[in-house]
């Protein structure tokens, strides 16, 4: 009897367990500012789906995240003054992060720059504050379908700044539901009057970028698919590759032309100026994935057959002779955008390839090679499993030396690459 009573109990803890992390993997926050945070709160909080708003402050450095100093005169146009902002928690379940970003955009004007009508100063500049890599590809996604219609109304350029969130700093008390505790309080309206929505063609809005070039979409269902976020946390969460990656419902396909049929979820649309290429339905592994998108960018290619054929670049090669005199900047992975090898550890071996001295820390792993009766090791990308060279112990004063095949690599500037950098979570 003992024994069956610890076994039910086992069973519905498993089961609260369950229970409560489904109630919450749905939940996110995101950080949102948009000139004066009392109107901007209220207005979140009318939202279906908004949990919670409070009002607060963020993106400062070297000022103290209160009103009175974020305020003072001696701060108004100084650039590390934090931001009012309000610290949005929603369930996506219930109201999508494209709707949050959508109303934000049409709730203020975003081509002013540190003001809002008279509200002038750099604590109300338009900034969003992102918590994950998916938020941020959204946002600037978004944010650029945005400025096509404002400049056909004949606005400015989007001065919103897309930065990771640090610190949120929580408003005084008083601050929190202002404009509840004091109807006819400061509430001004400085949004533009343009609209995502015109004439219920939102789906095609939504689908425009996706008719240029090359993109990846995941279809993924309304409701919590646990493959679909399997996906995410795998994949998707630590892309950052050069081609666009972004999510739609199987109701959200118009005016692209995809062959393969959405009902499975995820599904993973590989399509090209509008048209499917190839699709999969189901989960991808990590591996799995950027095999197809191998495939996908680099075709039949040097690129791919060094990268999953266990190739090597030719000497001297046209790759090598762009990347061997880059400027200070970093060198990625083609396919997954993760960070390989530094400028600062470059060398010139004479060989003909790209040689360092270290790789970034974590990016890569080491294994036998043991073919063509050499023994060797080989060197592969931990993000995407891609094959990039070999390891040998000549490098400079006793340092290793990591031979690099360069078609397997593209370069980013320092400035570029700390733009795009967001591979943790903040």
């Amino acid at each position: 009897m003992k024994k069956i009573l610890l076994f039910f109990t086992f069973i519905f803890s498993c089961f609260i367990w369950s229970t409560n992390e489904s109630s919450t993997s749905h939940i996110e926050t995101i950080v949102l500012g948009s000139g004066c945070f009392w109107g901007a709160e209220k207005g979140y909080e009318a939202l279906d789906g908004v949990i919670d708003a409070v009002s607060g402050y963020a993106d400062g450095e070297g000022v103290k995240p209160s009103y009175r100093e974020i305020t003072k005169f001696s701060n108004k146009f100084n650039p590390d003054n934090h931001a009012e902002v309000v610290e949005v928690t929603f369930n996506k379940n219930l109201i999508s992060l494209d709707e949050l970003i959508v109303h934000y955009l049409e709730s203020h004007d975003p081509t002013q720059l540190n003001r809002q009508g008279n509200d002038i100063g750099t604590q109300y500049r338009s900034i969003v504050l992102y918590t994950d890599r998916y938020q941020e590809r959204k946002i600037s996604e978004l944010i650029s379908e945005y400025q096509i219609l404002l400049n056909q109304e004949g606005y400015s350029s989007i001065k919103t700044q897309v930065k990771p969130l640090k610190t949120f700093y929580r408003a005084e008390s008083y601050h929190q539901d202002y404009i509840k505790k004091n109807p006819d309080g400061y509430c001004p309206d400085h949004s533009t009057g343009v609209k995502f929505v015109r004439s219920d063609e939102i789906d095609s809005l939504d689908n425009e970028p996706l008719k240029q070039g090359k993109h990846i979409v995941v279809i993924e269902p309304e409701g919590y698919c646990p493959y679909c976020a399997k996906f995410r946390k795998d994949v998707s969460d630590d892309y950052a590759g050069t081609i666009p990656l972004h999510y739609r419902l199987a109701t959200n396909l118009e005016e692209l032309n995809i062959k393969t049929p959405t009902w499975a979820t995820p599904t993973i649309l590989f399509i090209e100026d509008g048209s499917e290429v190839f699709a999969n339905q189901g989960y991808l592994t990590p591996k799995e994935f950027y095999k197809a998108l191998g495939l996908f960018k680099l075709g039949n290619t040097e690129a791919y057959r060094v990268a999953f054929n266990d190739g090597t670049d030719a000497r001297f090669c046209k790759e090598y002779q762009i990347f061997k005199n880059t400027p200070d900047g970093v060198f990625i992975d083609k396919l997954s955008g993760a960070a390989l090898f530094d400028t600062k550890d470059r060398f010139n071996s004479g060989t003909g390839w790209l040689s360092f001295t270290r790789p970034v820390e974590g990016s890569v792993y080491r294994r036998a090679d043991n073919s063509y009766g050499m023994r060797r090791i080989e060197i592969r990308s931990v993000s995407s499993d891609i094959h990039l060279g070999h390891v040998f112990p000549d490098g400079p004063n006793g340092l290793p030396r990591y031979c690099i095949n360069a078609t397997v690599l593209e370069f980013k500037t320092r400035d570029e690459f700390n733009l795009i950098n967001t591979k943790e979570k903040v």
